[in-house]
């Protein structure tokens, strides 16, 4: 199978992911309006009841998620993974993927440890190599660092999805071996996988112009519906910085610019959503085959591990433990 064919049969976990992720949005959103429209009638403090009500939209939300949006995440690179390597994927693909995970990790704490402990390994190595970027740096050293950190972040959410992507290869050894096989390829194999970083970097600049005009574009159009809200909510803005409460932006202070911010938060956000649903499961199809590729014929051996343990104490920590 090519990747497109992998990416076409592996989007039932997309769709399913854009929903959830719709649903929650709008949980939040949801949550969030009640709190302003309460607050304001009963005690004219809007934007707090704003500001709590989204705090509890997150809670609600990240709860649910917890038990929820693993399963799209996981399911799509184990049947990833499985086209890869077999070059072949079963009729249900979804209920295929949820048993993977079922078998792979018996219980959702079991999947958030493995997978914990594989974006520890890679933060820990990233953030030495950030380090590094602001030495080098100078006294432009923090922008070096920052900018860096950034890269390297895109960078080991994809390494992360691909380690994991490796645990369920790997299904007959035990997932802390196989977690630390996969990190330890990365390191074998660095620059074949390199070589997906200008794919990683082009889709997500393409999507982010195009995704996040139109939701900027259709947010803004539902603001302008709303004119009375959002004067409201600039005064307050202004109410709360005059009395000291808060130190808002002039900016934020006149609805025109609150409606201009509030769509560009909006489409940020949405297009967070639909690209995680999307555009990066395309994209990571292809740095997964090259990564499973590079892995299947090499032979890791305790030395491999060694060098690795001088490098990040969690992967030594683990290894230790295996």
């Amino acid at each position: 199978m090519d990747n497109k064919e992998i990416y076409k049969k592996t989007l039932t976990f997309s769709v399913r992911r854009l929903l959830w992720d719709i649903v929650s949005f709008m949980i939040i959103i949801g949550v969030a309006a009640a709190g302003f429209f309460v607050a304001e009638k009963a005690m004219d403090k809007g934007l707090i009841g704003l500001a709590f009500g989204v705090i509890v939209g997150l809670v609600i939300v990240a709860i649910a998620s917890h038990f929820i949006s693993y399963v799209f995440k996981a399911g799509q690179i184990a049947m990833m993974t499985k086209a890869i390597t077999d070059g072949k994927l079963p009729d249900d693909v979804y209920g295929a993927g949820k048993q993977i995970i079922k078998e792979r990790f018996a219980t959702v704490a079991a999947y958030y440890a493995v997978t914990g402990v594989i974006k520890g390994i890679f933060n820990e190595i990233g953030n030495a190599i950030t380090g590094i970027g602001r030495a080098v740096g100078g006294e432009n050293g923090g922008a070096v660092g920052s900018t860096i950190s950034g890269v390297i972040q895109t960078v080991v959410s994809y390494l992360c999805d691909c380690c994991l992507g490796w645990v369920f290869y790997r299904k007959d050894e035990k997932a802390t071996r196989a977690t630390l096989e996969g990190a330890v390829l990365f390191f074998k194999h660095g620059k074949t996988l390199a070589k997906n970083l200008g794919r990683v970097f082009g889709m997500g600049a393409i999507s982010l112009i195009l995704i996040g005009g139109v939701f900027f574009g259709i947010f803004y159009l539902v603001s302008m519906a709303f004119p009375d809200a959002f004067s409201m909510l600039a005064k307050e803005f202004a109410d709360m910085t005059a009395r000291g409460e808060i130190n808002a932006s002039e900016f934020l202070t006149n609805p025109s610019n609150l409606m201009l911010f509030t769509s560009g938060l909006g489409a940020l956000i949405m297009w967070g959503v639909v690209h995680a649903a999307f555009v990066r499961p395309f994209v990571l199809v292809g740095v997964l085959r090259n990564y499973i590729e590079s892995g299947k014929n090499e032979k890791i051996s305790e030395e491999d591990f060694s060098n690795l343990d001088k490098k990040s104490k969690k992967f030594a920590k683990l290894h230790a433990e295996a």
